[in-house]
């Protein structure tokens, strides 16, 4: 059967889709590109933000008129709004076959196969449990890198986030599955591994009973044919020596750090259910970027909490500027039903909360450009992504970079460079976010 398979939202959702698409190939289906050669569609959706969840359900919608044709034979929605919204979907759009929750995408072939067999499905397991997936994931990401999601939910419960009731509690996957996974990529082509989680400082605590991050890591390091391997959403307060250590240690490990540090003002963050002060956060990004000089910091901020005042504006403007983060990005608050902060009093106009994420943004512009002029005549590893079109030039990433939502670093050469290959580039020109540069006497690997 033809399949076409739609994965929305955060790149743990794009992990979860990969499992699902190595089942149904492994079932002898065909994963297909257009909604006209579809036998059935898959819709993997988000519901994080008020955004994501206009995205999910635009989708959803559209693509129930290719079932209403009679072209498409089975519509089935998994993620995060499947988990959330699972009685609406139903009552509100009778095109939907199947719904999966979070906890429940291992069993997508035997949604499909129900459904074809002319019944309805839902399955919602338990969601603390961790899903089992033994198939060999189908990577979407072009091959060259991969992102490792290490573990499932999320402990912290800040009261604006819906994750803990989406996605259940901390659940760490276990080491050797990781390590099995993470071989498998590297057998694919994968040469960046990039890890994974709501929070993945944590690592271990629940299986292990402390912080094995740094264990893991180290054995990751052994895998043949991985070249970086980067950590994303690190929350600052668990941030461990062990940690610093490893990075320090191990040449694969990428000196990149993403932080999701939220706000500057105590108060706020006391107000969102975080669990530092800014004189904590302070002393954590001191800390990192004394133990390790280059490395690169990118973080999160929300704007227009309930209760900003202009004063805390200011205090988060004050901060961001004396912090000088090399990667940066805004979103303005979303108030999601179910949580704390959506009742909270103080809710900020939506103007406001923009004015005050584009004045961030400003700021974080100059910022970024002058971190980059500091960067020309630096010689930087970088990895290919791909062909500038109709350029003698190649678009590339540098260990500060992740894909999707950091810069780039373009590479002005006449040489044939391929994707995933890596290349000593020199630093010629920084734009706002991105570098541009050229081959360093030709050197590439």
């Amino acid at each position: 059967m033809n399949i076409l398979f739609i994965s929305l939202g955060c790149d743990k959702n794009l992990s979860d889709s990969e499992e699902m698409l190595g089942l149904l190939t492994g079932s002898g289906h065909e994963i297909v590109n257009t909604e006209e050669e579809a036998d059935a569609i898959i819709i993997n959706t988000c519901c994080f933000i008020h955004d994501a969840k206009e995205e999910s359900v635009e989708t959803i919608l559209e693509m129930a008129e290719y079932k209403k044709a009679g072209t498409c034979k089975a519509l089935i929605v998994t993620g995060c709004m499947a988990q959330r919204y699972k009685e609406e979907i139903i009552q509100e759009i009778p095109e939907v076959d199947a719904v999966l929750g979070t906890a429940s995408y291992s069993d997508i072939v035997k949604a499909l196969n129900e459904v074809l067999a002319g019944k309805t499905f839902q399955e919602y397991r338990d969601i603390n449990e961790l899903p089992d997936v033994s198939a060999n994931r189908i990577l979407t990401t072009g091959g060259h890198f991969g992102y490792l999601k290490i573990a499932e939910g999320c402990d912290k419960h800040c009261t604006y986030c819906i994750i803990p009731s989406l996605r259940g509690r901390f659940r760490s996957v276990p080491e050797e599955k990781l390590l099995k996974q993470a071989e498998y990529m590297a057998s694919q082509g994968v040469k960046e591994l990039i890890l994974v989680a709501q929070e993945t400082t944590v690592y271990g605590t629940d299986l292990y009973g402390k912080k094995t991050l740094h264990l893991l890591l180290k054995k990751l390091c052994g895998i043949r044919g991985i070249r970086w391997i980067r950590v994303l959403y690190c929350y600052p307060e668990e941030i461990y020596d062990e940690l610093i250590q490893v990075m320090k240690e191990e040449k694969k490990i990428c000196h990149y750090l993403d932080l999701p540090i939220q706000h500057a003002s105590s108060r706020i963050l006391k107000r969102m259910g975080r669990r530092t002060t800014k004189e904590q956060l302070v002393e954590i990004i001191g800390k990192l970027r004394r133990e390790i000089p280059d490395i690169v910091l990118r973080t999160t901020l929300i704007t227009g909490f309930p209760g900003e005042t202009e004063e805390d504006h200011q205090e988060l403007m004050e901060f961001a500027d004396e912090m000088e983060f090399d990667r940066l990005g805004v979103f303005t608050y979303s108030p999601e039903e179910g949580t704390p902060a959506a009742s909270m009093e103080g809710q900020i106009p939506e103007e406001i909360k923009e004015e005050r994420r584009d004045e961030l943004m400003e700021l974080q512009q100059e910022i970024s450009l002058e971190k980059g002029r500091e960067r020309i005549g630096q010689e930087l590893m970088v990895m290919i992504e791909g062909k500038v079109s109709g350029e003698s030039a190649y678009i590339g990433r540098t260990y500060g970079d992740a894909p999707n939502v950091d810069g780039y670093l373009f590479v002005q050469t006449g040489e044939l460079l391929m994707t995933g290959d890596f290349a000593k580039v020199r630093v010629t020109g920084a734009l706002e976010y991105d570098l541009i540069g050229e081959l360093a006497d030709e050197y590439t690997e």
